[in-house]
């Protein structure tokens, strides 16, 4: 998206409203990592499905544009942001410090409990002695990784990073690791809910920690499109207001997610 036209769309947006903010002609190019169920995977026939999925094309629908999905590594997603090979990152992205100093946020949409998941009958727990002598898996790039690094690892846990969550879990589920740490509707949705997952569980209580895990998943965009910023602020304050991601969220979630 050409910087020139975000601010002419963002006038038109300010003046008139959100339905009219950009002409159906223009497209909005958001980066995905596709393999993080129920947020964002596909589907048998190739076709993206998932909460954050849903959430995006209700925001283009809102903007009157043409959602393009480019799919990417995570750990790559906001190298990619910045290179402009895509416009802004939709893809269960916390937002946290680290990643503010690169990138800007949208307002936060919803937030997940992070959690293990581990044998059923294990004694794993998401302490530095539940894990004594154990191998977790974690999503490289993820908030999860940073805090595994940060708090097991530097104890002396096996943390082992992986390109992909589905790589995460089909170690997990060959016996290659003990534990995996993700947020708790992709690990109950992604995995424990599926054939693979069966004879797992949550391990322990749900992690907390603002300062590494942050408070909450919002849009990524670049740090000088203020006015595509603004324009994704407000028409998701429509969809919270008219009660549509709600209404998204309870497809795919036990508990309320999103954020007011």
């Amino acid at each position: 998206m050409k910087l020139h036209w975000v601010f002419a769309a963002f006038a038109a947006f300010a003046l008139v409203g959100t339905a009219h903010a950009a002409d159906s002609t223009k497209e909005l190019r958001f980066g995905v990592e596709a393999s993080y169920a129920p947020f964002e995977s596909k589907t048998p026939a190739g076709q993206l499905t998932g909460f954050d999925i849903n959430i995006g094309n209700a925001v283009c629908a809102k903007l009157k544009m043409k959602c393009v999905w480019v799919e990417n590594s995570f750990d790559g997603l906001i190298p990619a942001l910045q290179a402009r090979k895509f416009d802004g990152i939709n893809s269960d992205m916390t937002i946290t410090d680290k990643r503010k100093l690169a990138i800007d946020f949208t307002d936060p949409i919803y937030t997940i409990p992070n959690q293990l998941i581990a044998k059923k009958g294990s004694t794993v727990l998401p302490t530095v002695e539940g894990l004594k002598g154990k191998h977790v898996g974690v999503l490289q790039g993820s908030i999860q990784e940073t805090y595994a690094k940060a708090k097991w690892a530097t104890a002396g846990i096996d943390v082992q990073s992986y390109q992909a969550q589905d790589q995460v879990y089909a170690d997990l589920a060959s016996g290659r690791l003990d534990a995996a740490f993700q947020d708790a509707e992709a690990a109950s949705k992604g995995f424990l809910k599926q054939p693979q997952g069966a004879g797992f569980a949550f391990a322990g209580p749900a992690v907390s920690d603002d300062k590494l895990l942050g408070s909450g998943v919002g849009f990524g965009v670049r740090k000088n499109d203020k006015a595509l910023k603004d324009a994704l602020n407000q028409a998701l304050k429509e969809l919270k207001a008219d009660g549509s991601i709600d209404k998204m969220a309870a497809k795919y979630f036990d508990v309320k997610v999103v954020l007011k």
